[in-house]
């Protein structure tokens, strides 16, 4: 045994010589930070593990991480994920994505890699705002947001990624937020450990272009109020003093205080492992501030996997069909010859 098999990974290991190029106080420090802990934690080999990214300030990650990395085109970096699961399962894979990158140009992507189900974990930083090209609405910027290019508000219906990867069927989903960095260590390590597409959205800051965006939902004196922690099989509460509650009514969520005629057991018990997702959508659609919102993991249930699937018909069409050539494929079908 070598000195080297003996090697435990730290963060560090993960570090490249590269100078990490954002704002000071972006929210992006801190995902990098903890993701290098995670990995370190799960002793993932740096040569098995890959970065993709697209365009944006979130798709600097490969640069920064010891891995190996791809910096794709502009909401392309799924794309790019795909071809390379399919074409080596065992690499852990990881895209770093943003509001932009991720929903915009790239959000037929988002939709068909989560159908799919690959086993690649999908980071999406949203900050709800343009950062790198300078602070332009974002697909979830809110209604009525003035940047410089709505200078009048922003007319256009904001989506909510959340409800946009549960709709898709996502087996994993799950939402963090940069600065509370035990619990954004602990999911991105529950998105390492998911068979399945793994989709993480990390509330960010924008220090420059979109300052404290989800300052209700990171600040101390107001998050105990406007968000709630799910675990799973646990009854929805929250609050600075812990007495209030989410409860159904019928299918409408409804915020009750905690006392008298109203019982922990009267409320809404959270329940990550069910198959049927529109529970799940409908905490996605809880938002501040008619509802706090949800931070944890809304879904994580199992379901094949595209690469796996895709190898089982490659073999049995080759125990069918015996083992192919270019030349045959060439020739294969309907051919043609061309002359002058």
């Amino acid at each position: 045994m070598t000195t080297e098999s003996l090697h435990v990974l730290t963060p560090k290991d993960y570090a490249t010589d590269q100078d990490v190029r954002w704002c000071p106080g972006c929210g992006d420090y801190a995902i990098l930070a903890q993701i290098k802990k995670v990995f370190a934690d799960l002793g993932l080999p740096r040569e098995k593990v890959v970065f993709v990214s697209g365009i944006g300030c979130s798709s600097r990650f490969p640069y920064y991480m010891e891995t190996y990395g791809f910096h794709g085109i502009h909401g392309r970096a799924l794309a790019v994920a795909t071809g390379v699961k399919a074409a080596n399962p065992d690499l852990s894979v990881w895209v770093a994505t943003g509001d932009g990158d991720g929903l915009s140009i790239g959000g037929n992507h988002l939709i068909h890699t989560i159908r799919r189900n690959l086993d690649i974990n999908i980071l999406l930083f949203n900050n709800r705002i343009y950062g790198l090209t300078k602070g332009q609405t974002s697909p979830t910027s809110e209604l009525g947001k003035r940047t410089k290019s709505t200078p009048w508000g922003s007319i256009d219906n904001p989506i909510h990624p959340i409800s946009l990867a549960i709709g898709a069927e996502a087996t994993f989903v799950a939402r963090t937020v940069d600065v509370n960095v035990k619990h954004l260590a602990e999911t991105i390590k529950r998105a390492a450990q998911h068979v399945g597409t793994s989709f993480v959205e990390v509330y960010q800051n924008c220090v420059v272009f979109n300052d404290g965006a989800f300052e209700y939902a990171s600040g101390k004196e107001t998050k105990a109020e406007t968000t709630v922690y799910l675990e799973h099989g646990k009854p929805l509460i929250f609050g600075a003093n812990r007495d209030k509650g989410i409860r159904l009514n019928g299918l409408t969520p409804e915020v009750v205080k905690l006392g008298g005629d109203i019982k922990e057991d009267d409320l809404l018990f959270h329940d990550e492992k069910a198959k049927e997702p529109t529970l799940a959508y409908l905490l996605a659609r809880m938002q501040s501030p008619e509802f706090p919102e949800p931070i944890g993991v809304f879904r994580d249930v199992e379901a094949p996997c595209y690469e796996a699937e895709m190898e089982r018909q490659l073999q049995a069409a080759t125990a069918k069909l015996g083992p192919g050539t270019i030349e045959k494929l060439l020739n294969s079908g309907d051919t043609w010859t061309v002359s002058a």
